[in-house]
């Protein structure tokens, strides 16, 4: 098979990368994804994991993909898709009422790790592993010093879009 390239974006920050999907060690994860692009929306900076940013999205595969190269510990670079049913309705997450937790039952976390030293663990729930369907192959460096900004300077209004390369 060829490899497959999408692009992953901050609109508001003006920054792109290119990632490789797995499609040799997370078949059905990047089938999803690739099926379900462009996606994007909102996106969030991850609290507990550390360097990562994310958006979520309702759930877009016609069957979920189920666990495959999962991962808690993911390295500079890797995205991850992460199933949530529920849990992030929790008012202690801080999501806004109204924003995408609250809308639907079953929501996908579409996520980017653009640092070292992130562990996916949740004080309520315990360890939650995601499927690492690709790889940051081009422009990380830049798209690092954005997602710092988003951590720094503010996430409202900023959209995190994927689409196919």
């Amino acid at each position: 098979m060829t490899d497959r390239f999408i692009s992953v974006s901050l609109a508001q920050r003006g920054v792109k990368a290119i990632a490789r999907l797995h499609d040799d060690e997370a078949p059905r994860t990047a089938a999803a994804v690739w099926d379900a692009l462009p996606v994007g929306g909102q996106v969030y900076h991850g609290k507990f994991a550390r360097n990562e940013i994310y958006t979520l999205l309702p759930a877009f595969a016609a069957t979920e993909p189920g666990p495959e190269n999962t991962t808690v510990t993911p390295i500079p670079g890797d995205l991850c898709y992460f199933t949530f049913d529920g849990i992030l309705k929790n008012p202690a997450y801080g999501y806004d009422s109204g924003s995408a937790p609250g809308e639907h039952q079953l929501l996908i976390d579409l996520a980017v790790f653009y640092g070292r030293n992130n562990l996916l663990v949740n004080g309520d729930v315990g360890w939650v592993p995601g499927n690492v369907f690709g790889t940051v192959v081009e422009g990380l460096a830049e798209f690092a010093d954005a997602c710092n900004d988003v951590w720094m300077g503010g996430a409202r209004g900023e959209v995190l879009s994927y689409a196919r390369e």
